[in-house]
């Protein structure tokens, strides 16, 4: 069985390109207690380490410190090393994307090591935003004075892009933050905001290959400081993440980085962290230190390295 991908909320998995793809596995440990008890929660988790051998699971950055802690007591009572808990820094449907990345590629012959540390670099490659009715309580983005000062203008709209790179702009025309300089495909959702921009002006500047609706994660309003999260008003938002979504795309992009052994757990890894136990990826000296972080992501040489999207590597 393939490595199981599990999200924290049911919001956070979008629908199968095909058939093929295992959908995420919903572990909510968001809700109170008494609507999904711990021990429930512990024996959720044992089954799938069981049937799938390792658990990848993603959570939001902005998720309260109890889901978190959860997540981890989780963890410490079955005392294993085979459940990895990945917190990249996108927003809410940004991370629903990344989660249906990790599913594509799940089925195909990488290791659960290489699987989750796969996480971090595949997320410098989903450009995640939002279309905001204001920015005056946005702390994820930096954002100036003086949008401060113009949020409170009635009718007004600010494009904001939380990843790769932060980018705010004020939408007046058909002017739009830069996007993705390779083939994505869209995903968007809606609170109480039009979606006209975004699939009128943003998506063909993008160029992206097709735009799909999805429902707004109940996280989306807390990340973006727009509204009440948890079902409650979601405010003036429509939330959006391009991203690659040709699974031979991530595939070679995936296995043209070079792997590593964990030198803690023994697993395989991409990158100079290891995904499952955190270990950091062992070096000798200061000289190879530095080595190790300007390289740890770089792609192996090899022919089908033209192929591959630009992107960053850290």
């Amino acid at each position: 069985m393939p490595t199981a991908i599990a999200v924290t909320d049911p919001d956070l998995v979008l629908s199968s390109p095909d058939r093929h793809t295992p959908t995420a596995v919903v572990l909510p440990v968001g809700r109170t207690p008494d609507a999904y008890p711990l021990d429930r929660a512990i024996d959720d988790v044992h089954a799938l380490i069981e049937q799938h051998g390792y658990v990848i699971v993603l959570c939001p950055q902005s998720v309260p410190d109890a889901v978190v802690h959860r997540l981890y007591a989780i963890r410490s009572v079955l005392e294993s090393d085979r459940i990895a808990i990945l917190r990249p820094e996108l927003p809410p449907l940004g991370l629903a994307v990344l989660a249906l990345q990790l599913r594509q590629l799940s089925i195909c012959d990488f290791s659960p090591g290489v699987l989750a540390s796969a996480g971090r670099l595949l997320a410098h490659y989903v450009h995640a935003g939002a279309l905001l009715g204001s920015v005056a309580k946005l702390d994820r983005v930096p954002v100036s004075l003086k949008a401060h000062a113009k949020s409170w203008s009635p009718g007004a709209q600010f494009a904001v892009v939380a990843s790769p790179q932060p980018q705010l702009l004020r939408v007046t025309g058909t002017e739009t933050p830069s996007g993705p300089s390779f083939g994505t495909r869209m995903f968007y959702a809606a609170g109480q905001q039009t979606t006209d921009w975004v699939t009128g002006v943003l998506a063909p500047a993008w160029r992206v290959q097709g735009a799909t609706e999805a429902p707004l994660p109940a996280e989306s309003p807390r990340w973006w400081a727009t509204g009440k999260g948890g079902g409650g008003n979601p405010g003036r938002i429509v939330e959006f993440a391009a991203a690659i979504p040709d699974i031979s795309v991530l595939y070679q992009l995936v296995s043209s980085v070079r792997r590593e052994e964990c030198h803690w757990c023994g697993l395989e890894l991409i990158g100079d962290r290891c995904g499952f136990c955190s270990a950091s990826l062992a070096v000798d000296t200061p000289s190879e230190r530095v080595g190790a972080a300007r390289s740890s992501l770089a792609p192996a040489a090899g022919p089908g390295r033209t192929a591959l999207p630009r992107g960053p590597h850290r």
